[in-house]
């Protein structure tokens, strides 16, 4: 593979990264609007909205099994386009079924191309041999603000989801599928001390080893989950905001994870992933502790401004840890951890509102501070080899294709 084919690669992933956050926005910020347009009780709407991360959870794990006899680009180039064509069925539907049908195949196709996409970072990142993870992270969260940038649009103008989806869609998936023609992939490494080799020489994954990173993931979508689900609700409820101040948190916290993504490899390569991590978490956790405590609606701000700058660099990283963790089984490995991604989305929101209703939203705050404080506990699981990419060196080396 040459270097320039390597840059290619590089670039269409980083494009579909970019994508899917735009697709995934657009899905998330208009719920309301699904709920009305399908009549969806406010009883039922939890089982809809759970049933997407179990199901991407499932197609996680479909996955797995799947890199065995296709690459992990095959996938990605297929998922995609589903991703996308079914946020266009839910915007199109009128039966609560089809609804139903839409958010199914969303669910089960988005967690092939979470684990599909997240693959070929960790198998690239091998072949450059620096650290590039959190620049395709970067591109997630760019497109994550662009989509919720459309569909703030779509709900100003009062338009229907069909119209709101179909530019997105129709400019997008072209674009991505295109761009998948250049989709690149490291070679295989060989077998490391936390793989062992089973039939056919094919190196499987430790849990005991994996487990450490996966309640990780799981601890910082947590946080994640919490600042998306409820920074609107403790802004206005609890430090007395007004409703248009009170939308501000999270487009902060999108932005500060966005910069802190674009800036943050060139932290791993210049002081390594542990420590990287490590500063993170502590400084997530000091968000949390000041949101709890804040006495006005800007001190939160400055809180959850420091959560986007702390929680951002925690889940890239993980996956990079568990590609050098298992270098001959990381396809096994990012498609089992990224399982725990749902996880931590399923449990955050329910937990903070349940804790919140019978203690208090202050209180409720203290929990995801500890469960992200807790990575430290983790951290030298992100240096299981040597995390300090590049010396210097900017351009990749060249190997040949897997």
């Amino acid at each position: 593979m040459t270097d320039a084919r390597l840059r290619h690669g590089r670039a269409s992933l980083t494009l579909s990264f970019f994508v899917q956050g735009v697709t995934f926005a657009l899905l998330v910020t208009r719920i309301p609007a699904i709920q009305d347009r399908y009549g969806i009780s406010d009883g039922l709407l939890p089982v809809f909205l759970a049933a997407v991360p179990i199901l991407a959870g499932a197609g996680s794990v479909v996955t797995e099994k799947l890199v065995v006899r296709v690459r992990p680009g095959v996938v990605l180039r297929w998922a995609q386009p589903v991703v996308m064509l079914a946020l266009l069925g839910a915007g199109a539907g009128n039966a609560v079924w089809e609804a139903a049908l839409a958010l199914g195949v969303f669910g089960l196709s988005v967690g092939a191309l979470d684990a599909s996409m997240n693959m070929m970072g960790v198998s690239l990142q091998r072949a450059y041999g620096r650290s590039i993870m959190l620049g395709f992270h970067a591109a997630y969260s760019l497109g994550g603000i662009a989509g919720a940038s459309m569909a703030w649009a779509g709900a100003h103008w009062d338009l229907s989801l069909l119209v709101s989806y179909l530019p997105a869609v129709v400019v997008l998936l072209p674009v991505a599928f295109i761009g998948s023609r250049w989709y690149a992939e490291g070679a295989s490494a060989e077998a490391g001390p936390g793989e062992a080799l089973g039939k056919g020489g094919a190196a499987s994954v430790s849990f005991k080893l994996l487990m450490p990173l996966s309640l990780v993931m799981s601890f910082a979508y947590i946080g994640d989950s919490t600042v998306s689900n409820w920074s609107a609700k403790y802004l206005q409820d609890v430090l007395g905001s007004s409703e248009q101040l009170s939308t501000v948190p999270y487009n902060v916290y999108m932005v500060t994870t966005l910069l802190g993504r674009a800036v943050g490899d060139l932290g791993v390569r210049r002081f390594g992933a542990v420590a990287v991590v490590r500063g993170g978490s502590v400084l997530a956790a000091a968000g949390f502790g000041v949101v709890a405590l804040a006495g006005g609606a800007w001190t939160g701000m400055l809180g959850f401004t420091m959560l986007g700058l702390g929680l951002c660099v925690i889940v890239p990283q993980t996956f990079a840890a568990a590609g050098r963790m298992f270098p001959g089984a990381s396809d096994t490995a990012i498609a089992r951890l990224n399982v725990f991604n749902y996880v931590g989305f399923l449990v955050g929101s329910p937990l903070v509102g349940a804790l919140g209703d019978a203690w208090s939203y202050r209180g409720a705050m203290l929990v995801p501070m500890a469960l992200v404080l807790a990575t430290l506990v983790y951290a030298k699981s992100f240096g299981a080899e040597n995390a300090r990419y590049g010396g210097g060196h900017e351009r990749p080396r060249t190997v040949d294709v897997g």
